[in-house]
């Protein structure tokens, strides 16, 4: 990497630079940082960061994103360990990434590299990007392991429909709330009846009822009732497979007289799905021949399902979603190492000079 560029003192200014409210200064910085460093970065409309050097094939991405959730956390170093909103989902990833991307030559292909805007919500600028790349790196917090599979999320509504009448006489209508109790059985029956498949590394999938609503008056038979849901899915199940055969099987599952609608949650981009990258990928076999950790599986849903649908993904990064003593990403005891923050950058160079 040029001598002037420091991973670690980027590290720093990246996780004092607040983005878990708007991104705007954080995409400066970066925008700012490769520009100083001879490369020629564009944001695209949906808020990308883009640069790229090579030419040719392979094309490799590395990926990963400069949104971080609320509340913000402070700043601090205390010998190798830095804390601090961010620091290791993403910005840990996003400075080792970073490194590696000015490292490199790629004297035989072509290295991108595409930071999102908003992975933490509706992950707007990563359904927008359309790379053509042989294969992505995705930077998040795996305590530098290749992570080669991750579960899909998608969440949704089941809406039982009845008809309201009087609570003295409950026979005249059809009660909503009521059916809740066969439904929320339906949930708990779906995948030992017709869900997918465990998986040999992510295990089984979860489908978990989240909130219920329904009634508007303690003496009035309530003619409406919701019920919201989480599914982690596992490979090879898709969006389209799993709300086909949940709604079929709440319907056997509730009175005919409610009403029963399967409604996938209102959202711009389509759902993360699960995704599953065979171990003797190139992309894998380089990260590991350099020193990344074994594959397995990543705990999190993350944008590189987008990626894994056109070409061989892995997840990778220093830090930890969570240690022996709780959770770290995402909590108010955020930190990355330092040293893992520079023997991530070690290890994705590597595998780029192997790669291209």
């Amino acid at each position: 990497m040029p001598d002037s560029f420091s991973v670690l003192e980027f590290h720093e200014r990246a996780v004092r630079t607040p983005s878990h409210e708007d991104v705007t200064e954080m995409r400066e910085l970066l925008v700012e940082t490769l520009r100083e460093h001879g490369a020629d970065p564009e944001v695209d409309d949906a808020g990308n960061v883009l640069a790229s050097k090579g030419t040719g094939r392979p094309h490799y991405v590395l990926n990963t994103h400069i949104d971080t959730v609320p509340p913000h956390v402070e700043f601090s170093r205390d010998g190798d360990t830095v804390e601090g909103r961010g620091a290791c989902d993403a910005k840990g990833p996003l400075a080792a990434l970073l490194a590696a991307f000015f490292a490199g030559d790629a004297d035989d292909g072509t290295v991108t590299l595409a930071v999102t805007p908003d992975e933490e919500t509706d992950s707007t600028g990563a359904a927008a990007l359309d790379l053509d790349a042989d294969g992505f790196i995705v930077g998040e917090p795996t305590d530098l392991d290749a992570c080669t599979s991750a579960r899909g999320r998608f969440q949704g509504t089941v809406e039982l429909a009845g008809e309201g009448a009087h609570a003295a006489e409950p026979e005249t209508g059809a009660n909503a709330v009521a059916a809740a109790e066969q439904a929320l059985e339906a949930v708990r029956t779906y995948d030992a009846s017709r869900g997918a498949a465990e998986h040999p590394e992510l295990g089984p999938p979860t489908l978990t009822p989240t909130r219920i609503a329904g009634g508007d008056a303690a003496n009035r038979v309530p003619d409406e009732c919701a019920i919201t849901f989480d599914r982690r899915t596992v490979p090879p199940e898709t969006q389209t497979e799993f709300f086909d055969g949940f709604a079929a099987h709440v319907r056997d599952a509730v009175p005919e007289h409610v009403g029963v609608a399967v409604e996938p949650a209102e959202r711009e981009t389509p759902f993360l799905e699960a995704f599953d990258t065979p171990d003797d990928s190139a992309v894998v076999e380089a990260l590991v021949d350099v020193g990344a950790g074994s594959p397995r599986p990543f705990g999190a849903a993350t944008e590189a399902s987008y990626f894994a649908a056109d070409a061989p993904t892995v997840v990778f990064g220093p830090g930890v979603l969570a240690d022996d003593d709780g959770p770290v990403a995402h909590a108010q005891r955020e930190y990355v190492r330092r040293s893992d923050v520079e023997r991530a950058a070690e290890i994705v160079t590597g595998a780029l000079d192997a790669l291209v």
